[in-house]
């Protein structure tokens, strides 16, 4: 797992566990350290503990058992107005009867700030946001999308050091959130803020985060950048659970120098790198990216494993086609092929071969 160092820390949750019953513990011996100006970004399904853990950072929770330092401080008595950390929420928290001037300038009221400043610290905080012509309009005048920029200027116009963001995007459409994504960043980048963003969104934390913190059941699963965690999952539910993925069954029954041989449920061996595997009879998930399979032989390296296919559906995408085949007994198995003019359009009930490279091929954990 990759972790910050310990001198670099200005986030640190140490062994840090919550349990609201007394018995079920939704967080399990947290630790993770994350360094100043980094955007984190908290992954996984609900229930997983993401959120509680960005509770608990804001105060909003109490950690059952461990240690949460901000910029080497205890902060697990602090109440959360004393921590000097900005907070974005899903539904924006915009007071309704305020206008978006006051919304922003109210942060800064409740720190006794002199009414020069806070005009120029809401104006700098609005332009940042591009919303400058709307200081004057309440929140039931903007859009959801407008909204959701005064939530984020309003959460940065007392210059936190730490912005805690969750799901702020969720209510948005498609096209907006995207948008925003990219906006958030750069803001955050532009600031040198540190950010801690929660998102059940896949997508959302490869495209916004330095290290994305995968959780399930109330573990960190992987902590790594967007890249690696997409490339090298360590685990058959970080590679379920990061983009789309292709998993074939079977035994181990060869391990050496970082390859193994596995044979598939169907009969057929293929070679692997193996990950959760660490001897023969192991049973394994083989994982295998749907744009690294290949059924152009011409594009197939000679020491490339191929395996007999039949087309079950192809569908056109645009600027790619998703070709679903039956494969060693999987008949959900995806190759994603870009649109050109020499790709071939493949059709259901056609018989192919395909093929990947043994080093694009995971043998992860069964489970």
């Amino acid at each position: 797992m990759v972790q910050a160092s310990r001198d670099a820390a200005f986030v640190e949750f140490e062994r840090v566990q919550k349990s609201y019953d007394g018995q079920t513990l939704v967080v399990k011996d947290l630790n993770l350290t994350i360094p100043k100006g980094e955007f984190l970004t908290m992954l996984g399904p609900s229930g997983s503990g993401k959120t509680t853990c960005l509770m608990m950072l804001a105060g909003f929770e109490t950690a059952t058992h461990g240690e949460i330092r901000l910029a080497g401080r205890n902060i697990n008595d602090v109440p959360p107005h004393k921590r000097g950390i900005g907070m974005v929420f899903q539904n924006y928290a915009l007071f309704p009867h305020m206008s978006v001037a006051e919304n922003l300038a109210f942060p800064l009221e409740v720190r006794k700030m002199g009414q020069a400043e806070r005009e120029a610290k809401v104006k700098r905080a609005l332009d940042m946001v591009q919303m400058g012509k709307f200081a004057n309009r309440r929140p039931a005048q903007l859009s959801g999308g407008q909204q959701q920029r005064i939530a984020l200027a309003r959460a940065l116009v007392f210059e936190p050091e730490l912005v805690l963001m969750d799901e702020p995007l969720g209510a948005l459409d498609k096209q907006l959130r995207e948008h925003m994504q990219f906006e958030i960043k750069h803001i955050s980048d532009n600031l040198g803020i540190t950010v801690v963003y929660v998102t059940h969104d896949q997508t959302e934390a490869l495209t916004m985060s330095d290290r994305v913190a995968v959780f399930n059941d109330g573990r960190i699963q992987q902590l790594a950048p967007p890249d690696v965690l997409y490339e090298a999952p360590l685990n058959s539910f970080v590679a379920q659970f990061i983009g789309e993925n292709n998993t074939l069954t079977g035994v181990v029954t060869a391990i050496d120098q970082g390859r193994c041989v596995v044979r598939l449920d169907s009969g057929d061996e293929i070679d692997a790198k193996p990950v959760n595997v660490s001897r023969v009879g192991d049973r394994t998930k083989v994982s295998i990216r749907p744009e690294r399979v290949e059924f152009n032989k011409a594009r197939l390296r000679s020491d490339a494993h191929t395996l007999r296919a039949r087309v079950e559906e192809f569908i056109y995408m645009g600027d790619m086609f998703r070709t679903r085949l039956s494969v060693a007994g999987n008949d959900e198995f995806i190759i994603k092929s870009r649109n050109a003019p020499d790709q071939t359009r493949l059709q259901p009930g056609q018989e192919i071969e395909i093929g990947w490279l043994p080093e694009d091929c995971r043998a992860l954990d069964a489970a």
